[in-house]
């Protein structure tokens, strides 16, 4: 199982596979089994964002254990979490803010080298 941080800008956290578009990300939530998903939403002038993954997983019912959105953006975050929220199954834990340090840390942790 993989965790994995959408972002085009941000330094990816340790134990993390770092998407850095929405077409990756969504090709990375389709080969694997994601734990932790953290999503950004401004991905570059013109390019998708962080709604067309959230609108991807939806689609495809393929959602992760756990989802962070940590986006600077509070529209952005606000119509994905509410996107999320709406259809996730109810095994799945959507936040509507960033990782917490401590989950940062196990998973940081657990990296094997």
């Amino acid at each position: 199982m993989i965790h994995v941080y959408l972002d085009d800008y941000r330094t990816c956290p340790k134990g993390f596979l770092h998407a850095r578009s929405a077409e990756e990300c969504l090709l990375l939530l389709q080969e694997c089994e994601v734990d932790v998903l953290s999503l950004d939403y401004d991905l570059g002038w013109g390019k998708p964002n962080g709604m067309d993954v959230v609108r991807g997983i939806v689609a495809s019912n393929r959602y992760p254990k756990r989802i962070y959105l940590h986006t600077s953006s509070d529209s952005g975050r606000q119509h994905m979490f509410q996107a999320l929220y709406a259809s996730k199954p109810e095994h799945v834990l959507v936040v509507n803010g960033p990782m917490p340090h401590a989950l940062l840390e196990e998973i940081a942790q657990n990296v094997k080298e």
